[in-house]
């Protein structure tokens, strides 16, 4: 439950602050600078090193790269039947195709399943949402940024992103046990990913901004928090017969709103911060309607 406070205080204090002037213009760059070159490595460094690898969640760790694979290809059609812009697409394959796996879901799913759940829950979020966002969620950045984008250049992006680097560390040093001061150390860092992303998605966002992005904006919510999980949930169970406890975590966290890490990096790129700020404020706040109809809907398969 304090996390889900916390969620709704940083996004109000974000537009508090922005509302009375009391940081400057462009605060938001500095917050997500820090987030992608601090918070999100500390905690993959941090997390990745606690993981226990086990076959049986093979389906909870592709989850999130089917996702983003069929938000990828949904928002493709939808923007050539809609005309929509480059960094629009873009835009909407980051927030619609990543899930909040971890700052909400996580807390969502102690709520639900209870304790036990939450193992599922940082494998989905390390090995599926934040691999994909550092590696196909950049290379999808950096395609649909302004400007021109070499191959080169794609790649660059890639294999030079903060949190990618962390995790390959974090890979190799999964058999060295960290000091008690470095793993402190990193908790605290990571602990500032939440707090400082919800802060910056506040400072930015304007509900004056629906006017030109209502149309991606109920596009890109309705597949996030309806058709994404359906279309997930018949895969899973009607094509690859699963079933069970482990099943219904990871289509319950396939459920959750649009993922923080991910809007930062699409606006970080210039992928329409408007529709992105947006996506995640309002997405975030509607999940919490949804996701318990999708725990009930679960509960009987």
């Amino acid at each position: 439950m304090g996390n889900i406070i916390l969620l709704f205080a940083c996004l109000a204090i974000g537009m508090a602050l922005r509302k009375y002037g009391r940081v400057p213009e462009n605060a938001h760059t500095t917050l997500n600078a820090f987030i992608i070159h601090v918070s999100l490595p500390a905690l993959t460094l941090l997390q990745i090193h606690k993981i226990v690898l086990q076959p049986a969640l093979l389906y909870s760790v592709t989850m999130p790269w089917m996702l983003f694979a069929i938000g990828v290809a949904f928002f493709w059609v939808a923007s050539k039947a809609m005309r929509l812009s480059p960094t629009t697409t873009g835009a909407l394959m980051l927030s619609g195709g990543l899930a909040n796996t971890s700052f909400v879901g996580l807390p969502m799913i102690e709520t639900f399943y209870g304790r036990s759940g939450i193992a599922i829950g940082i494998l989905i979020d390390q090995l599926g949402t934040y691999l994909v966002l550092s590696t196909l969620g950049i290379v999808i950045a950096s395609a649909y940024s302004a400007g021109t984008n070499s191959a080169g250049d794609i790649l660059k992006r890639v294999f030079t992103f903060p949190p990618l680097l962390a995790l390959l560390l974090a890979l190799a040093l999964l058999h060295v046990e960290y000091p008690q001061w470095f793993d402190e150390l990193l908790r605290r860092l990571g602990d500032t990913l939440s707090p400082l992303a919800l802060v910056s998605v506040g400072l930015q966002l304007r509900l004056d901004q629906l006017q030109g992005n209502r149309s991606p904006l109920m596009l890109g919510l309705s597949f996030k928090l309806l058709l994404a999980p359906l279309l997930l949930a018949i895969l899973y169970i009607g094509v690859m017969r699963a079933s069970g406890e482990v099943m219904r975590i990871t289509l319950f966290e396939a459920a959750m709103g649009p993922q923080i890490g991910g809007a930062i990096v699409a606006i970080q790129h210039g992928l329409n911060p408007p529709l992105i700020t947006l996506m995640v404020g309002i997405g975030i706040i509607l999940s919490f309607v949804t996701l318990p109809a999708w725990w009930y809907a679960l509960q009987t398969l």
